[in-house]
């Protein structure tokens, strides 16, 4: 932000202010032009009114006066030949911004449209690498402009990359889309939502999927913010924006993400210098900071009462502080942005961290994640720390202890039944703690729609119904035992796998490959596969035994094609686990990262725009 956009805030209000409209008489005439005499006076007295030197008020007027006749003649454009102007800025990673530019188009054309004009502009050879963004959304490519809500003289950001000028960053967003998307199809087999504590979320896969798409998306783009690497981290929040946008509104507020999303987006803004995306700056801090009034309490009563003023989240608080006054300054609303601006200050006085106490911690081997937030928590008391450190570890261990079951039993249930009704996994444990049989739980939970309680009283007063309801489940079919046992799959896995998809060879064969954790587990039963296909021939008998090797039941054909399918799948499922080792690369392995704000880049900002208002 600087001296020179300060001025034209002072003097855009002042001329609110006084209804003094540039493009009108006494300061222009259609056909003469702008009446000199008039301008000199104006500037002469908003210089002494507002403290400006004459020279600089005179240069802000007549760029302003010429702002405004531009988008007077774009609107008459308009309406005389539908043609819409659109005043194009571009960014790259630092903020770094290309002059302004107007780019023409009808808004009945496609999104497509407009980032072909804009490509030609910039001399870009795809125009797929044009991101262009408008009121916190990304234009797509397959909507018209008017159905995507934009209008003449609108301003437009545009975000290109840097580095090959968008091509590099394209790409990069693209993989990372195709891998969240590979991740969240994957069953839980890489990734499980957990709270801050350790606690799985266990939601419909429906909204599990959406929710987990969102939440990895967001989760590479705090990466992208940790890099400094703004433009992707911004196009990454707002895919994943959109993303939430999809869920269930009770999920959103049962989730602290979704808070966190807007308030790094507006951090984006800032950090890319795009003032043009303040009306959607407001509307998102105005999210933030009711979702924060509602977890933490008005005014952050609540957190403050049960944690003091120095815990970690205050890192949060104080960012939107700092936000809001920065969208106040802009909005000349300095009484307001000063006030925000001094509780920005506050905040950061009592969340700094001594450099000593944080080495201390860091050579007796703790992160400085870890560290960083421990020494928040406990006011800098250091021994405290190391015992807040060490609690923490051992409430998630137990945690994750604890729900091990409950994530067994979700799987399980998903692979007998999938596509029908969803049951909650930690209801069936609770219940089956309490003495039931695991079949007779899911029944009472289906048909309560997971309701504890009623399940409970169906369980206690009509277990006979319930269990004369219960599908017959036939024993496991020894045959399909043996094949799967000579496939390489364990006996006790492969007996689970036939009872849970009552004797169904191929989901038994999908539930097999989808239960192993590691990689090297699926890559040797691809290999003993394809070595069996391989020795079976083409005409689906022996080529040669080994006499060391326990002869093969005799597969129909069927059956072998069946093989080769599975196999196909198992094989693509490989990617999966690529997609997971490049996204994992990048996520953090600490669940409350998002609270290790480190202050440095707000306290320059803090110092920045309260010297503006100083002046």
């Amino acid at each position: 932000m600087s001296q020179i956009n300060n001025t034209f805030l002072k003097l855009r209000a002042r001329l609110r202010e006084r209804d003094i409209k540039l493009w009108e008489d006494p300061y222009y005439f259609e056909g003469v032009g702008s009446i000199e005499s008039e301008m000199d006076r104006l500037a002469r007295d908003l210089s002494a009114e507002l403290s400006i030197a004459i020279s600089d008020c005179r240069i802000a007027l007549n760029e302003m006066q010429d702002s405004a006749l531009r988008k007077l003649e774009a609107r008459k454009e308009f309406n005389d030949t539908g043609l819409a102007t659109f005043n194009v800025r571009c960014v790259d990673g630092k903020g770094v911004t290309s002059k302004m530019m107007e780019i023409k188009c009808s808004l009945g054309d496609l999104g497509s449209e407009l980032k072909k004009e804009i490509a030609k502009k910039l001399k870009l050879n795809d125009p797929n690498h044009v991101k262009c963004i408008s009121k916190g959304r990304i234009i797509k490519s397959h909507k018209t402009l008017a159905s995507q809500g934009l209008k003449t003289n609108q301003q437009l950001m545009v975000i290109l990359g840097g580095e090959n000028k968008g091509q590099k960053l394209h790409e990069r967003i693209q993989r990372i889309r195709a891998d969240v998307e590979i991740i969240a199809d994957a069953d839980h087999r890489f990734m499980e939502m957990e709270d801050q504590d350790g606690r799985p979320i266990f939601l419909p896969p429906d909204e599990n999927r959406s929710l987990l798409m969102a939440m990895s998306m967001y989760e590479a783009s705090r990466a992208a913010i940790r890099r400094e690497h703004f433009d992707e981290a911004l196009l990454l929040l707002l895919e994943a924006d959109e993303l939430f946008s999809r869920c269930n509104s009770n999920i959103l507020e049962a989730v602290d993400n979704y808070a966190l999303i807007n308030l790094d987006i507006v951090w984006c803004y800032l950090c890319l210098k795009s003032i043009t995306q303040l009306p959607d700056a407001q509307r998102r801090l105005e999210i933030c900071e009711r979702s924060f009034f509602k977890s933490y309490g008005e005014q952050f009563s609540r957190l403050y009462s049960m944690k003091g003023t120095s815990c970690p989240e205050r890192a949060l608080i104080m960012r939107l502080h700092l936000l809001q006054g920065v969208l106040f300054f802009h909005q000349n609303r300095r009484d307001e942005a000063y006030e925000k601006l001094d509780e920005a200050a506050k905040d950061l006085d009592e969340l700094r961290v001594n450099e000593y106490q944080l080495t201390t911690l860091m050579e007796m081997g703790f992160g400085e994640s870890d560290a960083r937030l421990a020494l928040r928590s406990c006011a800098g008391n250091v021994d405290r720390a190391i015992q807040f450190i060490q609690e923490r570890m051992e409430k998630i261990s137990e945690e994750r202890k604890n729900s091990a079951q409950a994530k067994r039993v979700n799987l399980e249930m998903r692979e007998a039944n999938s596509g029908g009704e969803w049951v909650d996994p930690r209801s069936v444990c609770r219940l089956m703690e309490m003495g039931y049989e695991r079949r007779l739980v899911v029944e009472a939970l289906k048909r309560t729609e997971n309701n504890l309680d009623r399940s409970l009283d169906l369980l206690q007063r009509r277990s006979d119904d319930l269990r004369a309801n219960l599908p017959a489940t036939p024993p496991v079919d020894e045959s399909l035992l043996s094949t799967l046992q000579q496939l390489g799959f364990p006996a006790s896995s492969a007996q689970a796998a036939l009872e849970t998809t009552n004797n169904d060879f191929r989901k038994s064969i999908e539930f097999l490959l989808k239960s192993f954790v590691r990689e090297d587990e699926l890559l040797g039963v691809i290999e003993a596969m394809t070595k069996l296909l391989e020795d079976l021939g083409p005409s689906g008998s022996n080529r040669g035994n080994n006499h060391n090797t326990t002869p093969l039941v005799n597969l129909s054909t069927s059956k072998i094609n069946l093989i080769k399918t599975v196999l196909s799948q198992a094989k693509s499922e490989m990617e999966s686990y690529n997609a997971f080792k490049r996204v994992n690369d990048e996520f953090s392995e600490i669940n409350s990262h998002y609270l290790d704000i480190k202050l440095v880049q707000e306290e320059q900002v803090l110092i920045e725009y309260r010297s503006l208002l100083e002046r």
